[in-house]
């Protein structure tokens, strides 16, 4: 049977395609560059040879393929752990339900929600600045919509209210607190010596130490802002999402804190 030669083709057939060609192309982002990215298009290549086995009535390598493709979701889902974790969060972050705006007029109507305290942006400078001039290595996360409780988990819990000299003294040498980040929330300094995802972007500068690279791994999957104090050169940068400002001094560093939590 010859295929017709006109098709008909609706709207949302369209919308359906673009969004599935978004998907797509989302998921290649969070894949490239990465040992993953050949076995998305390994198994991409599959789906569509099954697809079209399916189209063209071979019943018997259809068949073979459609129980390839079932059994294999459960498999993807072990082998994509991280990626489908990123994706999850970047849908997240992206969801019009992830606005501060939003969550609190969906919680203002009850008694959980809990007014938060201005942070303490002068003593993280503070900090900052005086273990710049001792060239002290340091990881500082500021926390602007959750806790981070998992990250946090992983260190030490302290729960104890923001200062300089309560920072500085966890990132000094000798502390046992000292390696890992430090998780600021609520004006609290939440936990110290949390261990945080390394990132696998390959666009990376290969100076870049690991507290960087644990510092991007986790702004570039959460809206948390994060400080880093390099032990080798003293100097300072901030990172959002996969923006780094390098170098700055005590008054740039304020402004860009500043201008972060305010957003």
């Amino acid at each position: 049977m010859l295929f017709p030669l006109f098709i008909s083709v609706q709207w949302f057939d369209i919308l359906d395609i673009l969004m599935v060609a978004l998907l797509l192309y989302q998921l290649y982002k969070l894949v490239k560059g990465t040992v993953a990215i050949r076995i998305f298009l390994g198994i991409l290549a599959i789906y569509v040879l099954w697809k079209l086995v399916s189209a063209m009535q071979m019943e018997m390598l259809s068949e073979i393929l459609g129980q390839f493709i079932g059994v294999g979701v459960l498999a993807l889902i072990i082998v994509f752990q991280q990626e489908i974790r990123r994706f999850l969060l970047l849908v997240g972050s992206q969801s019009p339900f992830a606005g501060k705006g939003v969550v609190r007029k969906l919680l203002k109507w009850t008694n959980q929600y809990e007014e938060k305290a201005s942070l303490n942006v002068n003593a993280i400078v503070k900090a900052c600045f005086n273990l710049s001039k001792s060239k002290t290595g340091a990881l500082i996360i500021i926390a602007t919509d959750s806790e981070l409780k998992y990250h946090a988990s992983t260190g030490v819990n302290i729960d104890a209210k923001l200062s300089a000299i309560f920072l500085e003294s966890i990132f000094f040498k000798n502390s046992p607190l000292h390696d890992g980040g430090v998780i600021i929330h609520n004006n609290k300094i939440k936990a110290a010596r949390c261990i945080l995802p390394v990132s696998d972007n390959p666009d990376i500068p290969a100076h870049f130490g690991l507290r960087h690279r644990a510092a991007l791994g986790l702004t570039e999957n959460s809206p948390a802002l994060a400080i880093v104090v390099s032990e080798e050169t003293g100097k300072i940068s901030f990172i959002k999402g996969t923006k780094f400002e390098m170098n700055l001094n005590s008054e740039q560093l304020r402004e860009k804190i500043e201008a972060a939590i305010k957003d």
